[in-house]
Formats: structure tokens, C-alpha cells, sequence
């Protein structure tokens, strides 16, 4: 088991040096592994050879036993599939027990999103006079002109911002560079913190700092520290919904697509690596759906002269 334990060491090592992977996936991954090795000790298994596909079965039997979602037990397969790719690579086996196993299949939900009257309740109560209210206005616009991560928007720095151009340099999963095109509403809220409420907020800390976006004492926001403005921006308004940054992200590519943008192009925008992923937004509301029906169907409405 000891040599196992280094070997998951390895992996992990290989991951992050090799592979790039991001925090999130490092996690996860740990957390996958440890699980394999509880099961592991259960059933005293102290080899690796010692691990095959009946093995793999009954490991399924253990994670459907403790009721964990089909996406969780996804991730955990596609983690053990790697890893044992690597051992084979390493030559610390000569088979891969979990390359014939099937991913469960998962039903996508349907991402919820923001109509745009709820929107505007949002872009409405942020006081434009005040640093706090700049910057408050200015993640809101940023997060849906662009349909960024949080984690994207809370690395942002100066210098990634082309005002001239209207865009973004967005380092997203795994180092991963991308573009993304912002509008006249965002920009005019990012030049009005930038060149105010930052400026403001800056003055309070002794240091300086090239984010973008800084917290009341002047220093760089944290991820959670924009999901809690939003919480509260959302109690200023007679919104009832719960507002998180995925959500914008939802709806930036949702509203996108609805007004006639092309799926590689919100792909290309949203970062996703898969179209599969972007596909998940091609859902539409009742009332676009009832637009273009009402105007592509021959006997939808009639012109006013048939009897």
C-alpha cells in the first residue's frame, strides 16, 4: 500500500509539472484517489497487481452504496483511468483495469439564467458616486458582457484590459489564454472604476497592486468576496433568485445564443474546450421560441384578409 501511496504522489506531481492541471482538478483528484485507497484497506488489498476489472466492479458496487451523484463517480473513473495510464507508463502494471469501464450517464440540467428584466434590477442600485458602487457596477458588467469565471475575473490585471479594442486577455483553466470582446456598457463601468474607485480604494493600502479589482481595504479581491457583493446587491433588489457569478455566465451565454450567436463562437468566448460543454446553454426561453416561430412558421398569423 506504501508503494501505492508514492505512486499517487507521483501522479499528483505529474499532473500539476506535466499536465498543467488546474487547483481545482488537483483536488479533486486527491480526493478521488484517497477514496480508492480507503477501499483498498476494506478489502486488504496490499498489491497492485492485485487490482483487476472484478476489483473495478466491486469498487462501483462501494460508490453506488454511498449514493454519490453519477457525475461525481464520472470524474472518479475518468481519475482512476489516468492514473493507471500512468503506472502503465511507469511499467508498475501491464493493464489498465478501468479502461473498458463505462462512464455513467448523467442528465445535464439545464443552466438557470437571469432574464433581462431581472438584470436590470441589478444594473440599477449601485451608487455610481461611491468606490464601492464603481466596483460593484463594474464586476456586474464584466461578468456578463463576458461570461468569464470568477476565478478569471478575480485574476484580472490592468494590463490584460485593451480599452481600445474593447477586450480581455483571460487566463482561464490550466494557464489556458483566450480573448474575450466586452461592450460600450462595460467598458464605460471599467474606465469609471479604473480611473476613480480604484484609484480610491488603492489609496488605503500602502502597497500597490495591478489587479483589477480590490476589496474595501484596497487589496485584491477574493472569489469569495464576489460571490458576497453579488449576495448583496441581490438584497437591495426585489429579486427573489439567488445570484452567483456562474449564474452570469449562464446568462451572458444563454442571452448570446438566444440572439442568434453561433455555438463555436460562445464556445470560443465561454473557453470551453469541448462544444459538448457549450451545448448545455442551447436552450432557449418560451418567449424567443414563440419570436421565431410566430415569424418563421407559413400559417403562424394571418395578414388580415383571409376569412
Amino acid at each position: 500500500m506504501n508503494r501505492l501511496v508514492q505512486e499517487i504522489s507521483r501522479f499528483i506531481n505529474y499532473l500539476q509539472v506535466e499536465k498543467n492541471a488546474s487547483s481545482h482538478t488537483i483536488i479533486n483528484y486527491q480526493h478521488d484517489l484517497q477514496t480508492f485507497v480507503n477501499f483498498l484497506e476494506r478489502e486488504v488489498i496490499t498489491d497492485i497487481k492485485e487490482i483487476d476489472r472484478a476489483l473495478v466492479r466491486l469498487f462501483l458496487t462501494y460508490l453506488y452504496e454511498q449514493q454519490l451523484s453519477r457525475r461525481t463517480v464520472s470524474r472518479m473513473i475518468s481519475c482512476l483511468r489516468s492514473f493507471f495510464k500512468f503506472l502503465e507508463r511507469e511499467g508498475l502494471t501491464d493493464h489498465n483495469p478501468f479502461l473498458q469501464v463505462g462512464l455513467p450517464k448523467s442528465r445535464r440540467a439545464i443552466p438557470n439564467f437571469l432574464y433581462e428584466e431581472e438584470l436590470e434590477q441589478l444594473f440599477n442600485i449601485s451608487d455610481l458616486t461611491d468606490p464601492l458602487g464603481q466596483r460593484n457596477q463594474a464586476i456586474l458588467e464584466t461578468l456578463y458582457a463576458t461570461g468569464i469565471r470568477v476565478s478569471e475575473l478575480q485574476g484580472l490585471q490592468l494590463e490584460d484590459i485593451d480599452f481600445s479594442i474593447g477586450s480581455i486577455l483571460v487566463r482561464g483553466k490550466g494557464n489556458k489564454e483566450r480573448y474575450v470582446i466586452f461592450g460600450q456598457f462595460a467598458k464605460e463601468a471599467l474606465l469609471r472604476y479604473v480611473n476613480d474607485g480604484r484609484k480610491k480604494l488603492l489609496a488605503k493600502n500602502n502597497t500597490t497592486s495591478s489587479a483589477v479589482f480590490l476589496n474595501a481595504r484596497g487589496r485584491p479581491i477574493t472569489t469569495r468576496g464576489i460571490r458576497l457583493i453579488l449576495s448583496k446587491m441581490v438584497e437591495q433588489t426585489s429579486l427573489t433568485v439567488h445570484v452567483h457569478p456562474h449564474k452570469l455566465r449562464h446568462t451572458f451565454a444563454t442571452h448570446m445564443l438566444n440572439e442568434g450567436a453561433d455555438l463555436r463562437t460562445v464556445q470560443e468566448l465561454l473557453g470551453h474546450e469541448n462544444l459538448s460543454s457549450t451545448q448545455i446553454y442551447t436552450h432557449v426561453t418560451k418567449s424567443h421560441l414563440r419570436n421565431v416561430y410566430m415569424k418563421s412558421h407559413p400559417r403562424a398569423k394571418t395578414d388580415g384578409n383571409n376569412n
